[in-house]
């Protein structure tokens, strides 16, 4: 068994770590929140955790009314801007806590007037010598170049923290997560018989919107670096403004269609993709009906929709890593890549 695949099947236990270890943490974190007035939050990320800024971005601003930016490293690290970031929540994401650009830019943040969060794997890292406070990943080492506990478990404190921002996320349904998590991973073998249908696949379109959007970056992201896919990534809502024209016979777009405000919308880019005789595979709920869908992952278990993202992603996973395998590569392995990527 790959690395990869050993550390996707132990995210119910990080999972559940993560929260046990942080949730008295956001708790007391709320009190001094409250105590702030945070007019602004900006995200701070590279790679893999760039991804969970996404879904942060969607997450935060859902539930807590405060204005989200993705902060562009560039901005600080080569043209050297100061921003007005009084009042603002910088938070910094990454597993190792050791990316350059991402540190240079919190210590800029809290220079100008930011108060500076971490949400880290590492304990010990440089980034949460850096900053205000720290929120810890509590998934293990990470021995996978192909981040996959570490990126679930940044998304689930990014619940934590948005329970402690506003009052829309409640901890007890947090809490039920890595169970569902848990139920996600026995699609394992549904799954392995479904990807030697893709050994030859080399492109794709990954396609989602909402609080699925960050998981089809991330999905194509895993694609792209253990299976080589060239796997391009969509809002199904930009995806009707021009990038459905490469859609051919045969294409194979994988869509994300959680129960909630976005399936509506996958349905009915379903049916157009079926009449354009593209190949369509949807992770969605145990009871959605996707008419013309070619092949579909149900997920089981009930939740609402803003709780979907982290078991989501699991069949995700499970379908690059296998995919791999099929195609002979070594996921473990990915050419020219490190599990720490430094850049400025």
């Amino acid at each position: 068994m790959s690395r990869m695949m050993e550390e996707i099947r132990e995210q119910p236990q990080a999972l559940r770590r993560t929260f046990e270890a942080e949730r008295a943490h956001a708790v007391e974190f709320k009190k001094f929140a409250s105590r702030r007035d945070f007019r602004l939050i900006v995200l701070v990320a590279r790679g893999t955790s760039d991804n969970a800024a996404l879904f942060g971005r969607y997450l935060l601003e859902i539930t807590t009314g405060i204005p989200v930016s993705l902060c562009a490293p560039s901005v600080h690290t080569l043209y050297g801007a100061r921003l007005n970031l009084r009042h603002a929540l910088v938070i910094g994401i990454s597993q190792s806590g050791e990316g350059t650009d991402i540190n240079s830019v919190l210590k800029s943040a809290r220079k100008q007037g930011a108060f500076t969060v971490a949400v880290t794997n590492e304990a010990k890292s440089t980034m949460t010598r850096v900053v205000d406070e720290s929120f810890l990943v509590r998934a293990g080492r990470q021995k996978s170049v192909a981040a996959t506990k570490t990126y679930t478990g940044q998304l689930l404190v990014l619940y934590l923290l948005a329970s402690a921002l506003g009052p829309h996320i409640e901890l007890e349904s947090v809490s039920e997560i890595p169970e569902l998590v848990r139920e996600a991973l026995r699609l394992g073998p549904e799954i392995r018989g479904m990807v030697e249908r893709y050994r030859y696949m080399r492109q794709c379109a990954v396609v989602a919107r909402g609080m699925n959007y960050a998981n089809a970056f991330e999905l194509s992201l895993k694609l792209m670096e253990t299976c080589y896919v060239v796997a391009e990534r969509f809002s199904s809502a930009d995806f009707l403004h021009g990038p459905i024209a490469m859609i051919e016979r045969d294409f194979p777009v994988l869509l994300f269609a959680p129960p909630g405000k976005t399936l509506k919308g996958q349905q009915s880019l379903i049916k157009r993709l079926k009449g354009l005789n593209a190949e369509t595979l949807a992770i969605t709920s145990q009871d959605a009906r996707l008419p013309g869908v070619t092949r579909v992952i149900r997920v089981q278990g009930k939740m609402g929709e803003i709780y979907t993202p982290i078991p989501y992603i699991i069949p995700g996973q499970l379908f690059a890593a296998q995919l791999a395998e099929v195609k002979g590569i070594d996921a473990d392995r990915p050419r020219s890549l490190q599990i720490v990527t430094q850049t400025f």
